[in-house]
């Protein structure tokens, strides 16, 4: 890692950037770079008129197959509303999700192992989760921390209130302390053998890094859903 921090570094600028942060941004330009090719792939297939799915399994099948997932999954939470929300959400996953990865490569930190990271991703989504909140509901909204009856606001107010508040910081620390286990497990046992033992928490550290960005979206989307959801 240190080396991969003194390459960084050489950078005019970088030199006193925190790491969880050059590693965040290192993960934008990644998807930045991605975004770009998506979008001329995509341009060469309307243009040759070629939509009917690829007859061998290759990156566009699996581009829209994983698009189509996370509609369904989406769908299927919030009901047809949530289609609209698919890209905030594929957005989230797939930040969270390359991050996640940079840490199976020798000498990078994923910036999720970083309180920080993660708390900038989940106050974003709890602000979200409110704003949609007041855009469906207006006033009405705030019947959501008053509870079923009048007489129960002095308890219900307050409950509401400390569960909100609680959502960013339980977000934010469950993904860090399983990123940063999970890192500091492969990095133990890469230095203890680079032969064979590795490929196996290679393995596991793709499932992690999957299904910690799978449990923070999945957990937006029920924020959100409870938000905009007339009950």
């Amino acid at each position: 890692m240190e080396k991969v921090r003194v390459w960084f570094s050489l950078i005019p600028g970088l030199e006193d950037v925190p790491f969880h942060i050059l590693m965040a941004n290192f993960a934008m330009l990644i998807l930045v770079l991605l975004s770009i090719a998506a979008y001329f792939y995509v341009k060469k297939k309307m243009e040759k008129r070629d939509f009917l799915p690829e007859d061998k399994p290759g990156t566009g099948n699996i581009l829209v197959l994983s698009v189509e997932l996370l509609r369904e999954m989406v769908v299927q939470t919030m009901g047809e509303e949530g289609e609209k929300f698919v890209p905030l959400f594929g957005s989230i996953f797939i930040y969270i999700f390359v991050n996640n990865l940079l840490g199976l490569i020798p000498g990078f930190a994923p910036a999720t192992s970083n309180v920080n990271t993660n708390a900038a991703v989940a106050i974003f989504v709890f602000f979200a989760t409110h704003y949609y909140g007041f855009k469906y509901h207006k006033w009405k909204y705030v019947k959501h921390f008053t509870g079923p009856v009048w007489w129960l606001v002095i308890l219900m107010v307050p409950i509401e209130l400390i569960g909100h508040l609680v959502r960013p910081v339980s977000l934010s620390l469950r993904l860090m302390g399983n990123m940063f286990g999970d890192h500091t497990v492969l990095e133990i046992f890469t230095h203890l053998t680079w032969i064979g033992v590795p490929i196996f928490f290679l393995i596991l550290g793709t499932f992690v890094a999957f299904v910690q960005a799978f449990i923070f979206t999945m957990l937006s989307i029920a924020y959100i859903a409870g938000a905009i959801e007339e009950e």
